[in-house]
């Protein structure tokens, strides 16, 4: 809505606002983009228009989704998931995202159920087991390898701190 909002007050009119994604009536000219960019900007986002980008930000709302707001098991690999989902080549969509944001989609993946898996250690509603098969992880040893290789702690241990130790979502 705030998106929208201001998009609105800039004197265009969007066809439709998504997640990550904004498709507006008429043509942009500089100007305006400048504009635009500065009033998104002191919302705290950003304006993306070329289509490599673009594409980058696809990727990382795709995993966010999937990580974080979906319930559903993926039925598929997540490379063919992605792959279908964004209508390109795995591995062009694979070189582009280490390419530009220096490490790997697996990698951005992992870090996303990582992250994931604090949440539902620091609510304490779930046990090891169950955060294991919810973020589709073959084993509780295997999360908790991956676990221990991103943050340096044991799940259990993590769990034990009071402290919050999460990183938002955009510092990954």
């Amino acid at each position: 809505m705030v998106v929208k909002d201001a998009i609105i007050q800039s004197g265009l009119h969007p066809i439709s606002v998504e997640l990550g994604e904004v498709n507006i009536k008429e043509e942009i000219n500089a100007t305006k983009k400048t504009e635009l960019n500065q009033v998104l900007h002191s919302l705290g986002f950003k304006l993306i228009d070329d289509k490599k980008s673009q594409l980058i930000e696809k990727i990382k709302n795709t995993i966010v989704d999937l990580v974080h707001y979906s319930d559903d098991q993926l039925r598929t690999n997540f490379s063919e998931h992605i792959s279908k989902l964004l209508h390109h080549d795995y591995s062009y969509l694979s070189n582009l995202f280490s390419e530009v944001e220096g490490t790997t989609i697996e990698k951005y993946f992992i870090a996303q159920k990582i992250e994931k898996a604090k949440e539902l250690l620091k609510y304490d509603q779930l046990s090891l087991s169950e955060i294991a098969d919810k973020l589709g992880y073959s084993s509780v040893s295997y999360l908790s390898n991956q676990f221990k290789k991103q943050t340096g702690l044991t799940p259990s241990f993590y769990k034990s701190q009071k402290q919050n130790q999460r990183k938002n979502l955009d510092e990954l």
